[in-house]
């Protein structure tokens, strides 16, 4: 299947509108299986972050808002900017933090503004019928506009292709950690980690800017 960016779009808004259609407000609404691999995942994408200082996040495919339950939990003091593209996830999200002060939700796939960190958690998985190499074509070009609107670094997790072949799924994309790792290193920053020492399928690229 080939087709341009929007088409990608807006079938990836279709398939997560869906998601929060049958399951809610919940993990699974937003295509994870469980809460607390969902915490995890933040745990790993907010190590790019200095929070013993306020600053700006954007959160792209924020779903519901859950990254910001737990900047909240965790004491952080943030100017937050949750985008997607699926309206009803949009939609849920201003509705949850109707009254929080410091905190905007923008229907789209980059914040528009820049801020000091933007992180990415599970957008990369689904790839919906797309090739290896359209969906990494994909993938790129959202990494540069998170590069482009992050001033001091951003992260972003996908699955791994060191998974056990007989659990890999026809319909996701499996990165190679280490393709993407030199990826960054060469177009981004010389500041790059990458996380893969936690219990799922998946790993984490942090990159920090040169300031």
């Amino acid at each position: 299947m080939v087709g341009t960016k929007d088409d990608i779009l807006k079938d990836v808004a279709s398939y997560y509108a869906g998601r929060i259609a049958e399951h809610g407000q919940t993990a699974a609404g937003v295509d994870w299986n469980s809460h607390a691999g969902q915490m995890m995942r933040f745990n790993q994408l907010l190590k790019v972050v200095d929070s013993s200082q306020p600053y700006s996040i954007a959160d792209i495919g924020c779903g519901y808002g859950a990254l910001l339950d737990y900047l909240s939990s965790m004491g952080h003091t943030t100017r937050y900017v949750g985008v997607d593209i699926a309206v009803p996830m949009i939609e849920a999200a201003r509705s949850r933090f109707a009254s929080s002060p410091g905190v905007t939700f923008r229907l789209g796939n980059s914040p528009d503004e820049m801020v000091d960190y933007s992180v990415a958690s599970g957008i990369f998985n689904v790839r919906l019928g797309r090739s290896d190499e359209e969906w990494l074509a994909y993938l790129i070009e959202t990494l540069d506009a998170m590069n482009a609107t992050s001033q001091m670094g951003f992260s972003f997790n996908c699955l791994t292709s060191y998974s056990d072949a007989d659990r890999m799924r026809h319909d996701l994309y499996y990165a190679n950690p280490l393709d993407l790792f030199d990826l960054c290193k060469r177009r981004y920053s010389r500041q790059v980690a990458l996380l893969h020492d936690y219990e799922l399928y998946e790993f984490t690229m942090i990159v920090r800017k040169q300031l």
